[in-house]
């Protein structure tokens, strides 16, 4: 009978001890080299410790993989944590699905976090609602070589000076000088951060679910129109109109010799350039005559989301704070690009003697770029059905580029069927309060 009972007690310790421990997902969505650093940590994390294993699932994209976290939600078979970009941050906020880190980890000084990467994903409290991970901002990158070539000594830091170096790549027989993607966050929402203009009223949303779109009114309708005309004079290139059809390749290839891009895609750039070009980088360029102002953030955060269990929860945490370490942040910005997002870790860089290796290349500069003067209309944007709104605007301004009508019409249409999407979220969450 008391080896039953020792049997017994044993079998309900073990079991205590397994209940402890925790098997984790996190589902992400990047691919490539982005991809593998995610992979990395997560194994490095389960090396690094027995009482928690996390299982991290790539879905393919950011866009996939929420509406995937949101349908398992529903069905209680979602991960304990879910990584998910800037743009649907207002969504994710009143899903109802995720509780605010900030809430699950109240010992962290989450006011180490750079202002410029944290901004985004606080509550209008100040209060994080997801921790910022793979993190970027808007940098200009050039091919120094191809420049050297044409006679160009200096690597521009206004959009007078980028037609100027313009003209004479395209003298010096360049036939790409400029590409881009022609995409929302990089032609447009990243311009109007920095030159300190508002694309929506309420501050962007941070002020109500009343906001309606203000940017057909602003200097980015100039700004649009302007790369419409510097496109018929063969110094600035979309995506399609290039040999490569994609604009990161176009660049990374040597057919285009600037390109304003994230910083996640510098480490593919630099590999890319090796033993070929040298590559350049810097803030993304402004206008003459405006004040230069922060960057967003770009690249992504994790939310935990709601409905597991203690010892789920607690393996989330254990992995939270292992990605917030310098050392680990390091090794996402070295092996991606992905700026850091605390302020220790720019003092770590230093202090490992790299501090000027290529590696490292964005830490600096993207950190320098998201952290200039802010202004209520530079925080970040958020706005319901943002995803789907950044469909509209490409659709909207692809006909501008195409000749089908002219950009002010379009901008003009982009508001239009912005606002409409905006009335239909705030109906949606008709008495809900921001958080």
């Amino acid at each position: 009978m008391k080896i039953s009972i020792l049997a017994a007690a044993a079998a309900l310790m073990a079991g205590a001890c397994s209940a402890q421990a925790a098997n984790i997902e996190f589902w992400y969505g990047n691919t490539g080299v982005v991809e593998k650093a995610i992979q990395d940590q997560c194994a490095a994390f389960n090396a690094a410790q027995s009482e928690h294993h996390i299982t991290c699932v790539g879905q393919g994209s950011y866009e996939v993989s929420m509406q995937k976290a949101i349908a398992a939600f529903r069905a209680n078979k979602h991960p304990v944590l879910i990584q998910f970009f800037d743009a649907g941050t207002l969504d994710l906020m009143l899903s109802d699905a995720v509780v605010p880190v900030q809430d699950v980890l109240p010992d962290v000084k989450w006011d180490n976090y750079i202002a410029g990467a944290r901004a985004y994903y606080e509550t209008s409290g100040g209060k994080l609602f997801a921790q910022p991970y793979n993190s970027s901002t808007l940098l200009f990158y050039t091919n120094k070589t191809e420049f050297e070539k044409a006679g160009v000594t200096k690597t521009p830091q206004t959009w007078e000076e980028i037609i100027e170096a313009a003209r004479k790549l395209k003298a010096a027989g360049s036939d790409c000088p400029y590409v881009t993607n022609g995409e929302p966050w990089s032609m447009f929402e990243q311009f109007s951060a920095r030159h300190g203009l508002p694309i929506a009223s309420e501050h962007n949303g941070y002020d109500g679910l009343d906001a309606e779109y203000v940017f057909n009114a602003t200097f980015v309708a100039k700004h649009l129109q302007n790369l419409i005309e510097w496109r018929k004079e063969g110094l600035v290139k979309l995506a399609s109109d290039t040999k490569a059809g994609n604009y990161t390749a176009a660049f990374n290839t040597g057919e285009c010799a600037m390109i304003e891009n994230s910083s996640g895609s510098y480490t593919a750039s630099a590999k890319a350039f090796e033993g070929k070009y040298e590559i350049t980088v810097g803030m993304a360029p402004m206008y003459k005559g405006y004040e230069r102002h922060n960057t967003f953030v770009g690249g992504a955060s994790i939310y935990i989301m709601k409905g597991r269990d203690k010892a789920e929860v607690e393996g989330a945490k254990a992995f939270l704070d292992f990605l917030r370490r310098p050392e680990q942040q390091m090794f996402m910005t070295a092996a991606t690009g992905y700026v850091p997002v605390t302020n220790d870790v720019m003092d770590a860089i230093a202090k490992s003697g790299e501090a000027n290796a290529p590696k490292y290349a964005t830490a600096a500069v993207g950190i320098e770029s998201m952290n200039q003067p802010r202004t209520p209309d530079t925080r970040g944007i958020r706005l319901g059905f943002y995803v789907q709104f950044r469909q509209v605007f490409m659709e909207e301004t692809q006909k501008a580029f195409a000749g089908q009508e002219t950009m002010q019409v379009a901008l003009d249409n982009s508001k239009k069927r912005g606002d409409e999407l905006l009335r239909r979220f705030e109906q949606t969450y008709k008495g809900v309060k921001l958080p």
